[in-house]
């Protein structure tokens, strides 16, 4: 269900690896070679792109404000602008910069309702601002707009997580993966709740089908190499033949190392 999850865009970006583990809100930067903010913005686009990515948070601002003049009303340069101001509003502690990432999300979403990068950025922002509340009707009436889609229930299983609620956000993925079955983000999402859980086997399963469907995730096959490998040397202790072994009273107890408390 994580900072904040911003991508920087040079186009739409629908981006189907998942956030692995607990939902936290971290930056992530997409600099893509198409053209965006029309093809004559794409030149200042994507120099704005580099300084982001350099943190020339300043250069990155005029360029994007420099793409948006050669296409007004675009929504992926009123996103970009909205993620910069919010990257400056954490580094710097400045109100006012968070205040204007606010707004240039609300342009955008205003011009582009379904804009997952977007909403995304903007719920991260309300629940900063200590306005999970707000952040989650949002979510819901984007899910409402877009009953086929389901990312907005994956969104709002990363919230649900990231307050604690692991039973709500498990039924989020659940919902979202109704939606779409072989979505490898909830899917992921799903299996570490599982194994989160101690059930390996299921969250063994949802590995395995995120893999299938997108096998370029390493650290989703790392944990599911592990779980395997686990459940292959219980199944071969499980079949090996028993002995009886003398024991004293006192091999009941393990030894507890100094500075240990017994478990």
């Amino acid at each position: 269900m994580p900072a904040s999850d911003h991508r920087i865009t040079s186009q739409p970006l629908l981006r189907t690896q998942p956030d692995c583990g607990r939902v936290r809100l971290c930056l992530v930067i997409a600099c893509l070679a198409a053209c965006g903010c029309g093809g004559i913005g794409r030149n200042d686009n994507a120099a704005g792109v580099q300084l982001y990515q350099q943190g020339n948070y300043l250069g990155a601002v005029d360029h994007f404000q420099q793409a948006l003049a050669k296409q007004p009303g675009n929504a992926d340069c009123f996103y970009n602008l909205g993620a910069t101001y919010h990257q400056q509003s954490k580094l710097f502690g400045r109100p006012a910069d968070l205040q204007t990432a606010e707004q240039y999300y609300h342009l955008c979403l205003a011009r582009n309702p379904n804009h997952e990068a977007c909403q995304r950025g903007l719920a991260v922002l309300l629940v900063e601002e200590d306005r999970r509340e707000e952040a989650m009707a949002q979510l819901q009436q984007w899910a409402e707009r877009q009953p086929s889609n389901p990312n907005p229930q994956i969104e709002m299983a990363r919230l649900c997580q990231e307050h604690g609620d692991v039973r709500e956000a498990e039924n989020h993925l659940i919902d979202s993966l109704a939606i779409a079955p072989d979505n490898p983000r909830a899917l992921v999402a799903l299996g570490q709740i599982r194994e989160s859980e101690g059930d390996a086997s299921q969250a063994l399963s949802n590995y395995s089908r995120a893999l299938a469907i997108d096998p370029r995730q390493p650290t989703v096959a790392t944990r599911a190499a592990t779980l395997s490998a686990a459940q292959a040397g219980t199944s071969r202790l499980a079949a090996m033949p028993t002995s009886p072994v003398p024991v004293s009273p006192a091999a009941y107890v393990a030894p507890t190392p100094p500075g240990n408390v017994s478990r």
